[in-house]
């Protein structure tokens, strides 16, 4: 929608509905006012302001057990806030109403507008006016001359090629030339607008018929695209699982590289992470590298990699020697130098209890001032794991989903040592530690890698590009295309040249002053 029409809408769209209009007229002023401009953009606002507490609050779908033990914490706000559906703010009603009202809000301003403009571009230029002298550029030119042509039908033939050459559009009358030109402004503002609602489609139909998933892959660990595979799944509306291609990726090898030049600004930033992958499909396998923002595309899905970190693998015995858990399990970061926490749950420990640890992951140990461990730098160089340990009922039997990297301690006691000091085991790849009171043993026997990985199947996103393409397009076509129209008269022994600019157009002087020029030019070789 150009400017001037959009401010004319404004205008009309500002006024308040009459009172003794009726019911339909209601409906249609109501409508008018849905399908201006100032309506779609303030839609758009909403729609923006609406899905921030998506990106604040857990959301269900997501993260069912944060959203339980939200509302748990927060009592009577939890509640509130779940029954205004901001734990499932994308698929609230709100927030599908705004959605719905700017798609009908933008339609109901392409179709007029579409139909407007088709039938102005099959329109002629319009007459001149009686007195061109009025318009905001105006020039004239002698008729007579040495070596002008002597006829006014010769002269506007002149005009008539000049003004076409200079891409107008050009209607001739008895005694004067019309031309047009700028309609691409107007095609390239509407091209924008259906861009903009095309965009809004294919995202739908995205959400719709794609999924995405995320799942946690350890050094040597492969994983397999089916439903029971992924650490959480996202499918759409429409989705179909049996449509789940079939392949596998195995996680070879994950190297990482930090800056480890002398303390600075960049001291222990990361510099590489490549992850080695063997993608298995149809019985043939190849190895592939996955990057951050380097996807592996596999059968129209895209596979990220996202975050990363390590997986001590961990061996726990009871009193008898028998292994009652063992495996990499995933640390997550929580700062630059990878210091990492982590929970491992057994809850079949060979005794009356269950066990639980709750444990901190150093890279590269080092003791501070004060004697405290930390971690000064990402990479292994010397990896500890600290852990306390807890018994009791580990709260699996509950119903109530739970984090695999938090331990509900409400119901357990922590272990402690002979002297009553809470208990501490400090690890380091290759030792084991006895649990006091014959409860067993626990060994740490590697440190693995582990990445994040991020799977998106959209199987209408080949449009996007194509309709974003479309969108930057139109609005380049409706901020530099001019509209400008000019008239060419014989009147008497002058002719005239006017200009008239249909919006800003700080050219159109410029542009009557040079068709005067060859139309002088022109005269002077005739």
């Amino acid at each position: 929608m150009s400017a001037e029409d959009a401010v004319g809408r404004e205008d009309t769209g500002a006024k308040a509905a009459p009172a003794d209009i009726g019911f339909v007229g209601m409906l249609r002023w109501a409508w008018r006012q849905l399908t201006t401009m100032r309506a779609a953009l303030i839609l758009l606002l909403v729609l923006a302001l609406a899905a921030i507490p998506g990106s604040l609050l857990p959301q269900r779908i997501q993260d069912p057990g944060t959203v339980a033990r939200f509302i748990e914490e927060n009592g009577a706000l939890g509640e509130f806030l779940d029954a205004v559906q901001l734990f499932d703010v994308y698929s609230s009603f709100w927030f599908s109403a705004v959605y719905i009202l700017l798609m009908v809000s933008l339609v109901g301003c392409i179709i007029p507008r579409t139909r407007q403009h088709w039938k102005a571009m099959r329109q002629r230029p319009p007459r001149a006016p009686r007195r061109l002298s009025r318009m905001p550029v105006h020039t004239t030119l002698p008729l007579s001359g040495e070596g002008a042509p002597r006829t006014r039908e010769e002269l506007l033939d002149r005009a008539e090629k000049v003004l076409r050459r200079s891409g107008y559009r050009v209607a001739r009358a008895e005694d004067h030339v019309a031309a047009e030109r700028g309609h691409l402004r107007e095609t390239g503002n509407l091209t924008f607008h259906v861009s903009i609602l095309a965009v809004v489609i294919v995202m739908a139909l995205g959400g719709l018929l794609g999924y995405s998933g995320q799942r946690v892959l350890v050094e040597g660990e492969t994983f397999s695209n089916s439903l029971v595979s992924y650490d959480s799944f996202e499918p759409g509306t429409y989705f179909d699982a049996d449509s789940l291609a079939d392949y596998r990726l195995t996680l070879d090898h994950f190297e990482t590289r930090w800056d480890d030049q002398a303390p600075g600004v960049q001291f222990g930033q990361p510099r590489q992470f490549d992850a080695t992958v063997t993608l298995s499909r149809d019985g043939e396998s190849r190895q592939m590298l996955l990057r951050p923002n380097e996807p592996v595309r596999v059968d129209g899905s895209r596979v990220y990699l996202l975050g990363n970190g390590y997986a001590p693998v961990i061996t726990v015995r009871d009193a008898a020697g028998e292994v009652t858990f063992s495996g990499p399990v995933v640390f997550l970061p929580q700062d630059g130098a990878n210091t990492s926490r982590g929970v491992v749950k057994v809850p079949d420990s060979g005794g009356p209890e269950q066990l639980g640890f709750v444990g901190i992951f150093l890279p590269t140990a080092a003791q501070n001032e004060d004697g405290e461990l930390y971690s000064e730098f990402a990479e292994l160089r010397n990896p500890l794991l600290v852990m306390s340990a807890y018994e009791g009922d580990l709260g699996l039997d509950s119903g109530v989903p739970q984090s695999v990297y938090e331990l509900d301690a409400d119901e357990m006691t922590e272990l402690a040592e002979p002297d009553g000091a809470p208990l501490q085991l400090v690890l380091q790849p290759g030792e084991t530690v006895e649990l006091p009171g014959e409860r067993g043993s626990v060994t740490l026997d590697e440190v693995r890698k582990y990445v994040g990985l991020d799977i998106r199947h959209d199987p209408v996103q080949v449009w996007m590009l194509p309709f974003t393409l479309a969108l930057f397009l139109g609005l380049a076509l409706s901020l530099f295309v001019p509209r400008r129209r000019v008239w060419v008269r014989v009147s008497g022994d002058e002719v005239e040249v006017a200009g008239l600019a249909r919006g800003e157009d700080p050219r159109v002087e410029v542009a009557v002053r040079e068709i005067a020029e060859k139309l002088d030019a022109a005269r002077e070789r005739a």
